[in-house]
């Protein structure tokens, strides 16, 4: 950790070098994104890789490294689903991301200094984006004032039948983060006086946080639906609509383009570190 005139920055660039001359990749070209923007690999795609522990080294490191990186934390989520049985294909998605991280060595997570007067989030699906499984992945991510200070990227654990309940188990899940963040800040005497944001670009879901009838597709997520419209009727959580070119969830969901992929991940403050610092910790 480093501090400058702004902030705090925080980095595991010596941690990463390490992974990547354990995985042996020391001179290897330099990847511009973690992933690619094709379908999912699935989990029975090719032969079985040769040294399985290997690959369950190197994925259990870099989940440890999206701690700072949380721009890889999709493309790690995907080869850590397949940790049991590692095939050829997996490894090379997960050389993918060490040659990213070669590329991108600098880059680190920024905290600045602002005022803390909310919470915001985003929040995303990709509906049934499981080759095997036809589960959806489900993304978030929260901000402090300007400060990015929790996200995910998960495989949902149940089938959604739509892309509204697909979008909507998202909302439940960051809607269930705020609540808890929420509630530390207040023990930390710093309580949220508005609303938590919760960004979303299905107007579906929408509907369904603030609608209070019942409709017969949705029953199997009541739970969830219950939960979100407790939290809008308090006044705690307001669901919004975003397009889905703002969305910065999406890099949590899905490979995206380079352009996209790149300015998402400046806004969540990935970035190199400031030329000049007041102190290293």
């Amino acid at each position: 950790m480093s501090r400058h005139k702004g902030g705090m920055f925080l980095s595991q660039r010596k941690y990463a070098e390490q992974i990547i001359e354990r995985a042996g990749m020391s001179c290897c070209k330099s990847s511009h994104t973690p992933v690619d923007t094709k379908e999912k690999v699935s989990a029975t795609s090719s032969t079985t890789y040769e040294d399985p522990t290997l690959y369950r080294s190197l994925a259990g490191a870099l989940q440890y490294l999206t701690f700072t990186r949380p721009d890889i934390s999709y493309a790690v989520q995907q080869v850590c689903l397949h940790m049991h049985d590692p095939r050829v294909d997996h490894m090379q998605a997960l050389k993918r991301i060490i040659r990213y991280i070669q590329g991108t060595l600098d880059y680190g997570l920024h905290l600045y200094s602002s005022p803390v007067s909310s919470l915001v989030s985003y929040t995303d699906a990709d509906w049934g984006g499981c080759p095997d499984t036809r589960r959806s992945t489900s993304g978030y991510c929260v901000f402090l004032g300007d400060n990015l200070i929790s996200w995910s990227s998960k495989r949902q654990p149940t089938l959604s039948r739509s892309s509204a309940e697909a979008e909507y188990r998202g909302v439940a899940n960051v809607v269930s983060e705020s609540c808890w963040l929420r509630n530390l800040l207040l023990q930390l005497h710093c309580p949220m006086r508005k609303a938590t944001i919760v960004y979303c670009d299905n107007v579906s879901a929408i509907y369904l946080s603030g609608n209070p009838v019942q409709h017969q597709r949705t029953k199997h997520i009541e739970m969830d639906i219950h939960f979100v419209r407790e939290k809008v009727a308090r006044g705690q959580v307001r669901v919004l609509h975003v397009p889905s070119l703002y969305q910065i969830a999406d890099i949590f969901t899905k490979g995206l383009p380079r352009i996209l992929f790149e300015d998402f991940r400046d806004s969540l403050s990935v970035r190199q570190p400031s030329a000049s610092t007041e102190g290293v910790c």
